[in-house]
């Protein structure tokens, strides 16, 4: 069975090209952002920590991948660099090994979210792991839940891929696809 970030990157892959741009909502340590790299023809990746760029330029001159933008400011600032997208993923939560109280918040991811849902193009995916077994975590679990939830149906296919027997607030999936007939108007 796969794990959720590996179910992410699969979901990702199955429609990402070498002709596509896509976002890297959340940067970190730069493993989606690399995993994107390969991918895509561009890649924005956005964090407001220092050490989460620097660790992922590290990870991307290891490799030789020059397809990527990185950007030190928050995923709501996303659409001053992207016009339009064909996939997206966010890890919510903390940066690992790094200050613990620097989270991603409900507020900001979610109109990082309306954003990108907005720019994707028709096919589009966005993959939003979701960390919550920290302090806020849990708000904002609820707030990216509800605002999945209320996606028009007709425009987005909503799915949670999660486990179900385990403790200690396991990390769970949450995937929207924009749906190729949508038609505006």
């Amino acid at each position: 069975m796969k794990r959720p970030l590996e179910m992410a990157h699969e979901f990702l892959a199955e429609v990402v090209t070498k002709e596509d741009i896509v976002v890297d909502a959340t940067m970190g340590n730069g493993h989606d952002t690399l995993f994107l790299a390969k991918l895509a023809k561009q890649v924005y990746a956005f964090d407001i920590q220092k050490q989460a760029l620097e660790k992922t330029q590290d990870r991307l001159n290891e490799v030789g991948l020059e397809n990527v933008q990185l950007i030190l400011q928050g995923h709501e600032t996303l659409d001053q660099f992207v016009t339009e997208a064909k996939a997206g993923i966010f890890n919510l939560g903390y940066l690992p090994s790094a200050d613990k109280s620097v989270i991603t918040r409900p507020q900001t991811t979610i109109e990082a979210l309306e954003k990108l849902c907005h720019l994707l193009g028709k096919g589009g995916r966005i993959a939003i792991m979701i960390y919550y077994g920290h302090e806020g975590g849990d708000i904002e679990k609820d707030a990216v839940l509800d605002f999945v939830s209320q996606l028009n149906q007709q425009e987005y296919t909503v799915v949670i891929y999660r486990t179900l027997n385990q403790v200690n607030n396991p990390p769970f999936l949450v995937m929207i696809e924009k749906l190729e007939r949508y038609r505006h108007g």
